[in-house]
């Protein structure tokens, strides 16, 4: 009997991963690797890149991820057909622009002044970081999410909301999200991606999909514009 159980997982895993789109995650630190096990374990094939050899994250993945596939950068980013970046703002400079051309890319990532400098070294006035690097991914279909919560709340059960202009593109990762655990908040364009920034009143809010809603309508009016 526990036999067949096994074998019906089994087969519900390889049925899901000839329907779900690949996964590629760039980026295997502390959000990079909890996003990738949950994403391993609601059905998707994933496949996750540090910045280098992808040897030197193995024991890493073993312990965290365990069943997520590793690769190079450029390589993850060829094969899958959504790239979650969870990467530092200042690591876009290594993107393979070229190879995220028409893939939906998923924009986890936030800047910090101690970790890139001031923001207005790389972001114009007025502009999201998530507007910023879709300036610099010009082929991509760059979609906001998965930022706004620290990698110790990403628990399944809280709402991640997001922020997107191609809006087939939303569709596919409101499913991702789901997928995942978590309960998807749309919250429309990609300008809205303010609403989830550093010093927004969303940030940091591991809430459910109701709370996080009353919270974002009641502060979008007055939400911090980039600086």
């Amino acid at each position: 009997m526990e036999i067949g159980r096994q074998t019906d997982k089994l087969n519900a895993r390889q049925r899901s991963h000839r329907d779900l789109p690949t996964i590629g995650i760039l980026g295997f630190g502390k959000v990079g690797t909890v996003l990738a096990r949950l994403a391993h374990q609601a059905g998707y094939r994933v496949t996750a890149a540090a910045s280098g050899d992808p040897d030197v994250i193995t024991m890493i993945r073993d312990v965290l991820a365990p069943g997520v596939a590793l690769g190079w950068p450029q390589h993850v980013a060829e094969a899958a057909e959504i790239v979650i970046l969870a990467l530092p703002l200042h690591a876009q400079r290594e993107l393979p622009a070229e190879r995220l051309a028409g893939k939906i890319v998923v924009d986890a990532t936030n800047h910090w002044h101690d970790v890139d400098g001031p923001r207005e070294d790389w972001v114009p006035p007025g502009t999201t970081t998530s507007e910023f690097l879709q300036g610099q991914l010009p082929g991509a279909r760059l979609i906001k999410a998965f930022n706004h919560v620290g990698y110790r709340d990403l628990a399944p059960g809280i709402a991640i909301a997001f922020a997107g202009d191609d809006r087939e593109a939303t569709v596919t990762v409101a499913s991702l999200i789901a997928a995942m655990g978590f309960q998807p908040v749309d919250l429309g364009p990609l300008a809205q991606g303010r609403l989830l920034e550093p010093g927004a009143a969303a940030f940091g809010a591991a809430l459910p999909e109701g709370e996080l809603r009353r919270l974002i309508e009641a502060s979008s009016a007055t939400a911090p514009q980039p600086r």
